[in-house]
């Protein structure tokens, strides 16, 4: 189940508000608590956000 802070992230992930670094660095601070399958879920947004 994803909190609010990861479905805030993830507005601002796709509005690019964070640069890639940014992102992930955020990213990092709540991965821990993620399950393997929300990991995944949020690898294919960031992919389809960051795409170059």
């Amino acid at each position: 189940m994803l909190t609010r802070e990861v479905r805030q992230w993830i507005e601002k992930v796709e509005r690019n508000q964070y640069s890639y670094e940014d992102a992930m660095y955020e990213f990092i601070r709540f991965s821990r608590y993620l399950t393997k399958e929300e990991i995944l879920q949020l690898k294919k947004r960031l992919e389809t956000c960051y795409k170059a």
